[in-house]
């Protein structure tokens, strides 16, 4: 179905299930365990400096050697040692537009990189009219990166610099999920509904790009690079331990979401959320609930304003198979344990450390995270005490 014609439908929609008594009075949660889960023990953990001197870190991902690539918002990317140790800036690097919101954002190797070099970038692309999201791949030689092109531009333009997005997940198939935001204004946000553009939306491509021919949408009349819609801004992604996606989405004033993006499937953004406008009005139609929308694996209000996701797979074994969520707002890392796809407990960690902006999970079980703030820093992250 297309924008305008889903706008025409939402006042009469809307209108008739208040009628009809099935207005969800106090944003109650459609699914049992769909938020405020039972708080989990408290962990034990010892947080100590990693690496120092950063500039709004932002992506980070770990090299077979031990090293990591770790981006800057203002559009730097840097090598960091196993002891800290952060390397001049590597060249190559894709030209962003690094206004507000925008800039280098997320960094993730390709599943041969040891043979081939591969990585690949989001970040946010200066165009004519305006601003987009962007994916690029290029060869990492030493401190350099070559045969740099871009994979993915989003499209329209925007004159908004705000809700980019955006995580990069390879996965072992050859094939790539980038998560879009919509770029926050009202009218903008309406194209998260939109098939016709990447507003909003989870896309999957193949490693060059092009278009995996059982896209949800290939073939028919629509952007057929699009897996999932009806998103606000998508600023965490990881595979779970069966390899399936699950994504972290921004909610207004309340309603941040954990979602697991089912090919063509729509998750609801700006129709239906269990938040509200910032200056407390409704959003869209001000249901939580409606056919043919899908509802949230988890939400949070008030939020934690994601950034990156991982799942633990470590050496610490209370935390085994958890998901580990980074919080700029009011700042936190959570930990969420799942059972059959649903939240059954969480605990929030390091109330006081800042913006995390990333996890990443290292092979001896500690943590990395990203502190985004100028200058920013790498902290890790034992778990155990």
């Amino acid at each position: 179905m297309r924008l305008a014609a889903l706008i025409a439908i939402i006042p009469a929609v809307a209108a008739a299930q208040v009628a009809q008594g099935d207005r969800n009075a106090g944003f109650a949660p459609a699914f049992e365990n769909q938020t405020r889960a039972p708080a989990l023990d408290v962990s034990p953990v010892q947080v100590t400096p990693f690496a120092d001197g950063l500039a709004n870190p932002w992506g980070i991902a770990k090299l077979p050697d031990g090293r990591f690539l770790v981006t800057e918002r203002p559009g730097t990317l840097r090598l960091v040692g196993a002891d800290g140790t952060v390397s001049d800036p590597i060249t190559g690097v894709p030209e962003v537009d690094a206004q507000q919101q925008g800039g280098l954002l997320d960094v993730a190797i390709a599943p041969d990189f040891a043979q081939s070099g591969v990585i690949y970038l989001t970040y946010a692309k200066a165009v004519p009219g305006g601003t987009v999201t962007a994916a690029a791949r290029g060869v990492l030689q030493g401190t350099m990166l070559s045969d740099v092109q871009d994979i993915f531009v989003q499209g329209p333009p925007s004159d908004t610099y705000a809700h980019y997005g955006s995580r990069i997940v390879p996965t072992e198939d050859g094939k790539i999920y980038i998560t879009t935001g919509e770029h926050f204004t009202p009218a903008n946000r309406q194209l998260a509904q939109d098939l016709d553009t990447t507003y909003g939306k989870v896309v999957r491509l193949n490693a060059d790009g092009s278009v995996p021919l059982n896209n949800p949408f290939a073939g028919q009349d629509a952007d057929e690079s699009i897996w999932s819609y009806g998103h606000r801004n998508v600023q965490g992604a990881t595979l779970g331990p069966d390899g399936r996606l699950w994504t972290m989405e921004h909610g207004p004033a309340g309603g941040d979401e954990l979602n697991q993006p089912q090919p063509g499937k729509n998750y609801g953004w700006p129709v239906i959320s269990y938040g509200v406008n910032y200056d407390g009005s409704p959003i869209g139609s001000g249901q939580t609930v409606m056919d043919g929308m899908e509802q949230p694996v988890y939400y949070w209000d008030p939020v934690i304003a994601p950034g990156g996701m991982a799942f633990y797979d470590g050496s610490y074994a209370p935390w085994q198979g958890d998901l580990l969520i980074a919080g700029l707002n009011p700042g936190s890392l959570t930990r969420l344990r799942l059972q059959n796809d649903r939240v059954v407990g969480e605990e929030r960690l390091l109330p006081d450390v800042g913006r995390v902006r990333d996890v990443e999970v290292l092979s001896g079980g500690d943590l990395l995270v990203l502190i985004d703030a100028d200058p920013g820093q790498i902290l890790r992250v034992t778990p155990g005490g």
